[in-house]
């Protein structure tokens, strides 16, 4: 495997900072809600990176990247994500996109069909009236930002795990995660959320049809962020997506089952229909 190495784009207004690992077909990997690209599994990324060329991308005003600190939306964060797989010289890249990172991934698709090879959404929505949202208590729970860093650490690993593994997470991982929260700024994920609301007012779901490329879509049957019903209705639309859903597990199931997930996206990316 290639070592680490840091690419930053420049892109209206902002920096955008990008971390690459591997070598191989380029995979552009977008994360979702207050998440940078050191908070994936690095297992995952692992296995990867084995077969890939990643390029992990930190959207804008956070993870390094930086920003002009007026507001934004997904298409803005997908035209940033473009910019970028220009700017490093690939002509196309295949995407994996989780939960917000899945709302920019769709975008991708859509807005720039000739950049994009192939397609992974995971635990996420095609937006609009179309998509089964969370209970509102719940969605106050994800974007809340109160308390000290260990009671948001808590907070989070209730939503995206099943209790029997929140809890475990947080006996371990409960400084690592705390930690990064503090080094979060509340004013940009209050942006950030508000491209979500965005997003949930208006979203793809009557353009999902354009996508006319190699796609699969996976989700956690437990997921109470972004329910597991939205899955179905995004394989339902996109033509000859393929759909995988993972038991017993949550809005973040790429962490239970990152070794599952890997040999799932490297069938996908490795498979020639033609």
């Amino acid at each position: 495997m290639q070592p680490d190495s840091l690419a930053r784009v420049r892109v209206d207004g902002a920096q955008i900072v990008c971390r690459t690992v591997g070598k191989g077909p380029p995979l552009l990997i977008l994360n979702g809600f207050a998440a940078t690209s050191a908070d994936w599994d690095p297992s995952l990324i692992d296995r990867l990176a084995f077969r890939h060329k990643l390029i992990l991308l930190n959207n804008r005003g956070i993870g390094g990247s930086t920003d002009d600190g007026q507001s934004f939306d997904i298409a803005k964060l997908a035209n940033d994500a473009a910019h970028v797989i220009e700017t490093l010289g690939f002509e196309r890249t295949s995407v994996l996109g989780w939960s917000m990172g899945g709302f920019i991934a769709q975008t991708l698709a859509v807005e720039y069909p000739d950049r994009v090879h192939k397609l992974i959404l995971l635990s996420t929505d095609s937006g609009g009236t179309d998509a089964d949202l969370a209970p509102p208590a719940v969605w106050s729970q994800l974007i809340d930002i109160s308390g000290t860093p260990h009671e948001q650490a808590r907070r989070l690993l209730s939503l995206l795990f099943p209790s029997r593994v929140a809890e475990s997470l947080y006996r371990f991982f409960s400084d690592i995660i705390a930690a990064r929260r503090a080094q979060l700024s509340t004013e940009l994920l209050k942006r950030q959320a508000t491209a979500m609301d965005e997003w949930h007012r208006n979203g793809l779901a009557n353009r999902l049809r354009e996508i006319r490329l190699p796609v699969l879509i996976a989700t956690g049957t437990e997921d109470v962020v972004i329910p597991p019903s939205n899955a179905l209705k995004l394989v339902k639309a996109i033509p000859g997506a393929w759909l995988a859903q993972f038991p017993r597990s949550g809005h973040a199931f790429i962490a239970q089952y990152p070794q599952a997930v890997a040999e799932l996206v490297n069938s996908l990316l490795a498979f020639d229909r033609h």
